[in-house]
């Protein structure tokens, strides 16, 4: 185990926090920068003085469990995840779940391409991110039902019909196998797939059949919430250190989707 290196890890990403990233309310008479000691602790359920001693390398080797505590108050990406594993000296287990929040630079990134519809979709395929066309496009608020699996294989919400559907599901289906295989501690998504298992024959026969698919460029008809049919491209960016993607809905210049998704762009503002 590397103490020193370990301690100045733990306090470069303690000074590195704002309260605001980890939702706490802003502090005007804060001396120093980034997150107190006990605000950390906190935030990882142990106590102050356990917390500090690692900070002054003065504790003992760190559990697994107590790393990852770590990992999820420091807001620590995977790649900074397995550097804290190594300082610490313990093997890297698996992440204990999907990372749900999405980061400050790319959820900007959702309104800064024009006339495209985004979302941010999770491991589980749970929509944590979207811009007010992308809303439009695929059937709505995702606050009472965020999950792309579950609309799809059980109806639980709005998910328009395309020319792509049967290719989504198996899309669908291959992602989470893979999230499952990652992420076998879980519980969440683990509940998840109990419920579309036990709700979707469909569900069950793409499993079984392994199917295996990369993210990339689509082609597909959607239709035009006023009525008609859109032909629109998916373009997925891949956000590998937290496991989540970025879907842009466009249309090619100069055609009719990409007129169509203009005005309805210029509705929103």
């Amino acid at each position: 185990m590397a103490k020193r290196e370990l301690a100045r890890f733990l306090r470069a990403r303690r000074e590195g926090l704002r309260p605001a990233d980890v939702g706490l309310p802003a502090d005007r008479r804060r001396r120093t920068p980034g997150l107190r000691r006990e605000e950390v602790a906190e935030l990882a359920n142990m106590s102050v003085d356990y917390y500090a001693r690692l900070e002054q390398a003065r504790g003992p080797r760190p559990s697994p469990r107590v790393l990852d505590a770590l990992t999820g108050a420091l807001r620590l990406d995977r790649a900074e995840r397995t550097h804290l594993f190594q300082l610490a000296g313990a093997p890297p287990a698996p992440p204990p779940g999907p990372v749900r929040r999405v980061r400050p630079d790319v959820s900007g990134l959702l309104d800064r391409i024009p006339d495209a519809g985004a979302i941010v979709t999770d491991a589980s395929y749970d929509v944590i991110a979207s811009n007010p066309l992308a809303r439009i496009l695929l059937g709505g608020d995702f606050e009472t039902e965020p999950n792309l699996a579950r609309r799809r294989f059980l109806g639980t919400g709005p998910l328009p019909e395309s020319s792509g559907r049967e290719e989504f599901c198996r899309v669908v289906v291959s992602r989470l196998r893979r999230a499952a295989e990652r992420y076998p501690r879980d519980a969440a998504l683990a509940g998840l797939l109990r419920e579309l298992r036990a709700g979707s024959a469909e569900f069950v026969e793409l499993w079984e059949s392994d199917p295996v698919h990369a993210p990339g460029h689509r082609t597909k008809t959607v239709p035009h919430p006023g009525g008609g049919t859109l032909r629109v491209n998916c373009d997925i960016l891949v956000v590998p250190d937290d496991d989540q993607q970025v879907v842009f809905i466009t249309g090619d210049p100069g055609t009719p989707a990409a007129r169509a998704l203009r005005e309805l762009n210029r509705t929103l503002r």
